[in-house]
This record gives C-alpha cells, sequence and structure tokens, in this order.
C-alpha cells in the first residue's frame, strides 16, 4: 500500500505537519512525557484559529496520545463513570476498562460513538449494547464523556458521534424531535423544507451533546434498490439527492453537529449488505462519477465535516479491496478528485469486510489507506496496540498519523465553539412544525381519487403488530379529523421496513376499496390492489400526514423518488 499525505486547508496546519514529518518523540514514542509534560503546549497560534491550535497541540503529543485522536470506539454502560457490573466486565474485556470515562481517559480517544439496537434496524448486528435511553440520561452520559476529553491533552471535548438518520436507522426515538426517513424528504422534493428540519434536528442533537451525526445519507439507489439501503436514501436520482444531502449537511453544521456523508463512493447500487459481505459495485468509472458521486460532491461543498468509507469493492478503481481499506478511493478519488479536507470516518470495523485482519493490523491498513478516524474496531486494547506497532516497525508512517491526528482534534476544536442549547428547547413546536412539513409533502397517491377523502364512514386499521404504535398515532390523528377507527370501515393497511414481502392485501370493509399504505420504501405497492399511499417513513408526523390526506383535508402533494415498475411516480402532483 502507497501513502499519500493530501495538503491540508490552513496554512499554519500544512507548516506543522511539515515540521512534524521528520520528528521523532523518542526511541519508546513518550518524549514528551518523559520530559515531564503533564500538560499539552500552550498554542503558538491565535486560539480562534482551529486548525492552527489543533496543530500546534499534537506537536506536543506523545505516541499514545496521537493514536487516540484516530480512535472512535463504543462503550457499554448508559453514564460515564457508573455502569453495571456486566457493562463494566464488558468494558474491560474491550478496552482494559470499567466505564466509558476511563476508557476516554486512558486512551486519550478522540472520539466515541453512541449505539443503540433494535430488531428492525438494518444496521443492528453492529451494535453489541445500548446506551441511549432518554434525552436526560444521554446529556449526563456526554456530559461526564466530554469532562473526561477535556482532562486530556488537547484539552478539547469529545467527538460524539451516534447514527440519528431517521427512519429505520433512528438511534434516540423519544424526547427529540423525530424527522421522516430521507426518502420522504426526497418525495417532498423541498430543500429548503429538509435543511430547516435538519438544522431542527441538529439542535436537538447538540443539545444532549451529540455533536457528530453518522448522516445523511449520500447512497443514490440503483433500479434494484440496495435492501440495506432503501428509505436511508433519498432516493433514485443523483441530481434530486445531491440538493438533499447538501440541504441536510447545511442544516445540521447550522446546529454545530458535524454531518458525515456515507457510504462513500456510494451503497445504492448494490445488492448485498456490508455488515456482513463485501458488496460489489460493478459499474464503470464513467457510471460511478454519474450515479454515486454528485450527493458526496455536494455535501463536501456544503461544508460536511466528515466523509465515512464504505466497506465496498468498487470494480472500477482498485478491485477486490474494500474501499474502506483503498487509497485510491480515498486519496485519489475523495482526497485528489473531490476535493475533500475533512475527516475521513471508517464504516464501522466490527463488520465483515473489515474482519478479514485483525484489529491492530485493520487499524493500520485503514490510517495507510487515507481514513483520519478508526470508528467501532472489534477490540480497543488489539487496534491501539496494533497502531503504535505500526509506528515502531514503520507500516504506519508518523507523518500519515499526525496528519489524521489533526484533522480530528481541528474539528474537535471547531465543534466546541458552538454553544450547547438548554434542555428545554428540545422537540420544541417550531422542531415539530419543522419535521412536519416535509411528512406532509412527502405523502404519494400511487393509485386512488386526488380530490375528497380517500376512506369514509370510518376505518379498520391493519397491519403487522410491531406496527402498534404506529396504528394508534394513526387512529389518534384520524380522530382530529372526525374520522373513527371501527370494526368494518375501509380497510387502511399499514406496511413498513421488512414488509417488503408481504401478500397482496387492502381488501375493502363496509366503506369501499381498501388502502395499502407504503411506510418505508414504496416497492411493497407493485402487486397491491385499491387504493395506493405512500409516506415512506413510520414517524408520527408521517402518520398525522396521512390521516389528513386520508380524510380529503389535505392534497398529496409528493412524488416517489424512486420508480416502482407498473405505477406512476404520482396519480395526483404534477
Amino acid at each position: 500500500m502507497r501513502v499519500v499525505v493530501s495538503v491540508l486547508a490552513a496554512g499554519a496546519l500544512v507548516a506543522a505537519l511539515g515540521g512534524l514529518a521528520g520528528c521523532d518523540s523518542g526511541a519508546n514514542g513518550d518524549g514528551a512525557a518523559a520530559a515531564g509534560r503533564s500538560a499539552p503546549a500552550a498554542p503558538s497560534e491565535p486560539i480562534g484559529d482551529p486548525a492552527a491550535r489543533a496543530a500546534a497541540a499534537i506537536a506536543a503529543f506523545t505516541d499514545e496520545e496521537l493514536v487516540g485522536q484516530v480512535l472512535m470506539p463504543y462503550a457499554y454502560g448508559n453514564d460515564a463513570t457508573k455502569v453495571t457490573g456486566s457493562s463494566s466486565s464488558a468494558n474491560n474485556q474491550y478496552a482494559g476498562v470499567s466505564t466509558p470515562a476511563e476508557m476516554v481517559s486512558k486512551y486519550k480517544l478522540g472520539g466515541l460513538i453512541l449505539v443503540g439496537w433494535s430488531a428492525d434496524d438494518p444496521t443492528a448486528g453492529t451494535n453489541k449494547t445500548t446506551n441511549v435511553d432518554s434525552p436526560e440520561q444521554i446529556r449526563k452520559l456526554t456530559g461526564g464523556l466530554h469532562d473526561a476529553a477535556r482532562r486530556n491533552p488537547g484539552g478539547a471535548p469529545l467527538l460524539i458521534g451516534t447514527d440519528q438518520e431517521y427512519g429505520a436507522v433512528t438511534r434516540i426515538r423519544s424526547g427529540v424531535v423525530q424527522l421522516p426517513s430521507a426518502m420522504a424528504f426526497g418525495a417532498a422534493g423541498d430543500p429548503a423544507a429538509t435543511e430547516a428540519a435538519w438544522k431542527a434536528a441538529g439542535g436537538n442533537l447538540n443539545a444532549i451533546g451529540i455533536n457528530v451525526d453518522f448522516a445523511p445519507v449520500a447512497d443514490v439507489l440503483g433500479p434494484r434498490g440496495s435492501g440495506v439501503i432503501g428509505s436511508r436514501s433519498f432516493g433514485g436520482d443523483p441530481a434530486a439527492v445531491a440538493e438533499q444531502v447538501a440541504a441536510a449537511a447545511r442544516g445540521l453544521a447550522a446546529a454545530g453537529v458535524a454531518p458525515a456523508l456515507k457510504h462513500f463512493p456510494g451503497h445504492g447500487h448494490t445488492t448485498a449488505d456490508s455488515h456482513e459481505e463485501l458488496p460489489v459495485l460493478a459499474q464503470d468509472a464513467a457510471a460511478l462519477d454519474r450515479d454515486d458521486l454528485p450527493p458526496f460532491l455536494a455535501g463536501i461543498k456544503a461544508g460536511a465535516g466528515m466523509v465515512m468509507s464504505g466497506h465496498l469493492d468498487v470494480k472500477a478503481l482498485d478491485p477486490g479491496v474494500p474501499a474502506t481499506f483503498s487509497s485510491k478511493v480515498l486519496i485519489d478519488l475523495l482526497r485528489t478528485k473531490l476535493g475533500f479536507t475533512g475527516v475521513v470516518v471508517t464504516d464501522a470495523m466490527n463488520m465483515a469486510p473489515a474482519k478479514r485482519w485483525g484489529p491492530g493490523e485493520a487499524a493500520v491498513r485503514a490510517l495507510v489507506a487515507g481514513n483520519d478516524l478508526v470508528l467501532m474496531p472489534p477490540n480497543l486494547k488489539q487496534a491501539q496496540k496494533g497502531l503504535l506497532d505500526g509506528l515502531k516497525s514503520g507500516s504506519l508512517p508518523r507523518p500519515r498519523l499526525v496528519e489524521a491526528a489533526t484533522r480530528v482534534l481541528t474539528l474537535r476544536y471547531r465543534l466546541a465553539a458552538t454553544a450547547q442549547p438548554d434542555m428545554s428547547t428540545l422537540n420544541s413546536p417550531a422542531d415539530q412544525a419543522a419535521a412536519q412539513t416535509p411528512s406532509a409533502a412527502a405523502v404519494t397517491v400511487f393509485r386512488g381519487t386526488c380530490s375528497g377523502p380517500l376512506v369514509s364512514g370510518g376505518v379498520t386499521i391493519t397491519g403487522d403488530g410491531k406496527w402498534t404504535q404506529q396504528r394508534e398515532w394513526l387512529t389518534a390523528a384520524l380522530a382530529q379529523q372526525g374520522i373513527p377507527v371501527r370494526a368494518g370501515g375501509t380497510s387502511v393497511r399499514l406496511l413498513g421496513y421488512g414488509d417488503g414481502s408481504a401478500p397482496a392485501g387492502g381488501a375493502g370493509g363496509a366503506g369501499g376499496a381498501g388502502v395499502t399504505v407504503a411506510m418505508d420504501t414504496p416497492y411493497v405497492l407493485r402487486q397491491q390492489p385499491g387504493t395506493l399511499v405512500a409516506t415512506y417513513s413510520s414517524s408520527q408526523a408521517s402518520m398525522v400526514a396521512l390521516a389528513a390526506v386520508l380524510a380529503g383535508k389535505a392534497k398529496a402533494p409528493g412524488r416517489s423518488p424512486v420508480p416502482v415498475e407498473g405505477l406512476p411516480a404520482s396519480a395526483c402532483a404534477r
């Protein structure tokens, strides 16, 4: 593997890296510590310049401190300093410490990811624990983690991230504003509304101490509609997806949260799940440029602070090598061609394609390929040791590690400049309105009347038992529209994530022809009879919007952002 150290944005940072290129911190890598350093050197540049401040701090870091900057593990327990016995045991096995705060302190971490597990989450397999519960619990946890990080050299708050994509992948499901899925935004087709909604969401995340969102998904869905991506994507048109990705990135960034565009260079034209195997991007370079890259470029231009590399076999660029470990993808394409100067973070390193090597070797390979942050190594002790050994052996060149660590610390300083909102701002009426606007604009009628109610005299709501909450939300919303839910009413059948193989249904009750509603990708509507509607999302805001359309109190202005065989993009919207 070759190593290319790309040019960093700030002139002071370039100078700092140049000065470090031939330096050694001592034979055992801890020269600064041996000299009695107990705190990082004072910045030689103005404190208001994050890049210069980071370069000055990094110049005094030991090997261990440099390595810590590029690690972003998970931890067990929902409190920074007090955890259960089982969480303590799991942390000790993973990292040799008992608590999340001790993990931050011992490893001098640059970041930590908060995870959550649910059965209907396509990313559930990589989440070994759950440490998100309520906003109050999360703010207490993140506060303790940030405090521990501020006591480390560099004195910066931690990068604390989570996968808050909304829709199928949503870690925090209560107490904060709930946006519709990305595909619903694509159906609404209103970038201004997208930006406003994601700014509201970012403000909520910032208030609870999360400053990195592993979103938006910048993948463009191919004709076969990648199952693992699905409604996580804004749609199938590269230009339209690019507008949405840029809007979401601007919204998050405006709220002081770093967006992480994923999964570079694009997971939407694959059929395999990268959690389980290595998906193949078989298209040629021209198709990659045309169909996959536009949303990433748009997000970069919108100011996204991070890009997540995907565990994807990009045949046109580096056959057989996961993009996460390919300098041809991350340096030649992302850095050089697209001009990205921010932090490149790996996809979870406990996914199958990254586990073909041990945690240490995989971490070294990821850094050498061009990543700056190693996310969720399967064993933190082994990942750290592998990076330290790589420094000693030369397989991990020091300039590459310094460059990566400096980028991470620069982002930490930059994010620290944004004030943290008060908890009283969470899920405000303005936030809820920002979520409701695109949810209402997304509702699409594929078959059925375009004026007046789609149901009359009452409805019967059916669907899998996992949609009990959605049925309750829809029942309440219909009541607000004056439509009772009763036996024998028009059948309204809810189909959501995981219901793709559901048999045709939607038989009408006493009220007439039935209605089938797609709360995820609309492909499930292809062989359904009766009236066909899509919300693309199962959020409460989407159920409220659906009720208004069913009652004939609102139009259905949405257009499907992906083609559905045998159906128009909309039977109603022009």
